[in-house]
């Protein structure tokens, strides 16, 4: 219930790739913001590192079960965050799920305001945030956004896969390439994308 709330806040405003304040500040209106409080962040990079960045591509037992208990605990710091994360993982699963294109304002807006909310509580931004935003600008047109965002995100995190690949795949750059097929060639994204045929 709480993640459709979130989604009818997000489809409700506007204001395309700038983070939205107003909206930023009802959603820390039901969460204690704490810089000091890394239990979100550090859940994002294990999601990431087990979801994204590993070979198999997928979550542990362990840790959805961690994201959960966050998720339902109201004294979760930083929770809207979570919140938020959550969100956009709902609406991109249900969409898949019945073969319906995802809202990529919706997805825009949510990681847009997910990066500057990171930014402004740890002075970080996770890298699935990263991989998130490039992905959300690059399919909704916003190419330059998206490039952009990309390089910012290798600039962080240099030995991201999937963010190399992202970048191989815009650019075609033939070192990227050898990187991912010699270092990383059972990366569920490589074998997805089959970088060793391009």
């Amino acid at each position: 219930m709480k993640t459709q709330i979130i989604i009818s806040l997000f489809i409700t405003f506007s204001g395309f790739a700038q983070p939205n304040e107003s909206r930023i500040q009802q959603l820390r209106s039901d969460t204690k913001v704490d810089s000091q409080d890394r239990a979100v962040i550090t859940l994002l990079e294990e999601f990431y590192t087990q979801a994204l960045q590993s070979e198999l591509g997928a979550l542990n037992a362990e840790t959805s079960k961690k994201m959960n208990k966050l998720y339902q605990s109201r004294k979760t710091r930083n929770r809207h965050l979570l919140l938020m994360f959550m969100a956009y993982q709902d609406h991109i699963s249900k969409t898949a799920a019945i073969g319906k294109p995802s809202n990529t304002k919706f997805q825009v807006e949510i990681m847009t305001d997910l990066a500057h909310e990171f930014k402004t509580i740890f002075n970080e931004i996770p890298a699935i945030i990263y991989i998130y935003k490039f992905e959300a600008l690059d399919t909704s047109g916003k190419k330059e956004e998206a490039a952009n965002v990309l390089n910012e995100g290798l600039s962080e995190y240099p030995d991201s896969v999937p963010l190399k690949i992202y970048k191989f795949l815009s650019s075609k750059d033939e070192a990227i390439k050898i990187d991912l097929i010699n270092n990383h060639p059972n990366h569920w994204m490589v074998k997805q994308f089959e970088i060793n045929k391009i």
